[in-house]
């Protein structure tokens, strides 16, 4: 009975768990290598540490206290609201919004901008590839 219970729990991790389409792959292993480059001691990127990044709270550009869930909530499905524009954001996990996380250009401007936004600087590479993969298991 346990083994039972163990292997459907395993199928339902497996059946729940999202992936990234083949640009977002191709992008992500962009991230590792330019990670490898900066770090010899770097394995693979970890959604634990992803989920630090996105909810560390820093002194933004505006030099105000911000975090990613200032704007997207600390519930991803849900639809946030850009503190500075007041303009509505759609849901950031992929499992409640199909779209995101699929266009590397738009993926790649949105990091860009965030990371200044909240860190007021630009995000390393193991710093995108940790929060993409926090994402995208949300």
């Amino acid at each position: 009975m346990k083994k039972i219970f163990l292997m459907l729990s395993c199928s339902a991790v497996i059946l729940l768990a999202q992936d990234f389409n083949a640009p977002m792959k191709a992008y992500m292993n962009e991230l590792e290598k330019e990670a490898k480059a900066q770090d010899a001691s770097f394995e693979r990127f970890d959604a634990k540490r992803g989920e630090s990044i996105f909810t560390s709270q820093h002194i933004g550009k505006k030099a105000q206290e911000m975090r990613c869930t200032t704007c997207h909530k600390s519930d991803l499905k849900a639809t946030g609201l850009n503190v500075n524009t007041n303009k509505t954001i759609a849901p950031l996990a992929p499992s409640a919004n199909a779209q995101r996380l699929t266009d590397v250009e738009e993926v790649q401007k949105w990091l860009r901008r965030n990371f200044n936004d909240v860190y007021n600087r630009e995000g390393s590479a193991l710093e995108k590839g940790d929060v993409l993969t926090y994402l995208i298991n949300q």
